[in-house]
């Protein structure tokens, strides 16, 4: 790959679903070399153990400063998946067994927005399976939460809140610092899914005031196989993992040193971080009026509300997504009709459904999510590939409703 996880040099393809995950970056690549000569436990006390323990404290570090957090507030894991698991199970099970002081009372109700991704979805309804009360919030069709429904959720019985920052599918930012504000006013947690966000705005957990958040490597250009959960100083949650006194004993195992020392590289960009957001806002915006003012029947997802820099959410009328992808595909152009845990299903998206799409035009879907490297000739070049695709495939479908008569 010749930059960051814009253009492939294979065929020459432009990738265009960094919403999905994105290449090592050149900073990653750089220093694999060096890390992997700190081969040893970070546990061990002995002389193998201090350059990995040095990589590991350096990288809590970088990342503690690029959060604004306590660096012993941030609990290395696999990935985002398992840090929402780790977040809601882990004070799921700390509540059953009268752990969290924190948050006194009886209190077994869960709520989350209707949109999260399934290692939040999956893991609220195994602990609706289990007896606990869970509410959903439900959203519009530009992706907006209903917060007089939030608010008459909220009680002094609600554990729980977990809503996203900003949605996969259609880069909607959720209003997380007011979430959180009034989780708080009836005493309860409150959780984040930060996957989205690394990488595209600047993260201050003090500001979001948010109890939990979670991150991953991947979608931050480090490498696959490393998150993060930011767990608030105080809070008391049970490991999901039964072993060794990792990360003081919240998750067990040796730890994936090459990959948090990744992430911690890419922490340490700081205010790069910004520019390169800014940078793909303006292309993300030049993409849309383009699409907007050569193709008719697009529209725009939650277009008027903010969203993330990078994501542009559309539906398209008079194509299947899935059809419109794959002849992007064959011209070498690499994007989605949704998330990356859905591929491969018939159903349309969950998320498009929840916003009150019909089955028709959540199939008609198609998400493009730029990237640090992704250029403006990049973004003509797609442009004129979609309106090419989509005139062939309306001309097809046209064909077939004159023959059946339609």
């Amino acid at each position: 790959m010749t930059k960051a996880g814009s253009r492939s040099s294979e065929m020459n393809r432009i990738y265009l679903d960094h919403n999905a995950t994105t290449a090592p970056s050149s900073v990653v690549r750089e220093h694999i070399g060096e890390w992997l000569e700190s081969w040893g436990n970070p546990s061990s006390i002995h002389w193998s153990g201090r350059g990995p323990k040095a990589l590991l404290r350096d990288a809590r570090r970088s990342l503690g400063a690029l959060l604004n957090c306590d660096p012993l507030e941030i609990i290395f894991t696999s990935g985002g998946s398992e840090s929402n698991n780790l977040a809601i199970k882990g004070i799921h099970q700390a509540l059953a067994l009268g752990r969290m002081r924190q948050i006194g009372g009886l209190r077994n109700r869960y709520i989350l927005s209707s949109v999260e991704h399934p290692s939040v979805m999956k893991p609220m309804l195994q602990l609706k399976s289990l007896g606990a009360d869970v509410q959903f919030v439900p959203v519009d069709r530009d992706g907006k939460i209903d917060l007089d429904v939030y608010q008459s959720l909220l009680s002094p019985q609600t554990a729980m809140v977990s809503v996203m920052f900003a949605n996969n599918e259609t880069g909607h930012i959720f209003p997380i610092q007011k979430m959180a504000e009034m989780a708080h006013q009836v005493g309860a947690l409150f959780h984040c899914d930060g996957v989205q966000a690394l990488g595209k705005v600047a993260v201050n957990l003090k500001e979001w005031g948010v109890d939990l958040a979670t991150f991953s490597g991947h979608k931050f250009y480090a490498l696959k196989g490393v998150g993060l959960l930011y767990a608030r100083r105080g809070l008391n949650l049970e490991s999901l993992i039964a072993g060794g006194g990792q990360e003081r004993g919240r998750r067990a195992g040796t730890e994936n040193l090459l990959a948090i020392a990744s992430i911690g590289a890419m922490a340490g960009l700081g205010a790069e971080i910004l520019e390169k957001s800014r940078r793909m806002e303006e292309l993300r915006n030049e993409l849309e009026s383009l699409i907007s003012s050569r193709i008719s029947g697009v529209h725009l997802t939650g277009a008027q509300y903010p969203r993330i820099a990078n994501t542009s959410s559309m539906v398209i009328d008079g194509v299947d997504g899935e059809t419109l992808l794959m002849n992007l595909d064959m011209r070498g152009f690499s994007v989605s009709t949704g998330a990356a845990c859905s591929a491969g299903s018939s159903e349309p998206s969950p998320v498009l459904l929840a916003m009150g799409l019909s089955r028709r035009e959540a199939q008609s879907s198609l998400r493009v999510s730029l990237g640090w490297e992704t250029t403006r000739e990049e973004i003509h070049l797609f442009v004129d590939a979609l309106d090419q695709v989509v005139a062939r495939l309306r001309s097809f479908r046209h064909g077939e409703e004159a023959m059946l008569g339609i």
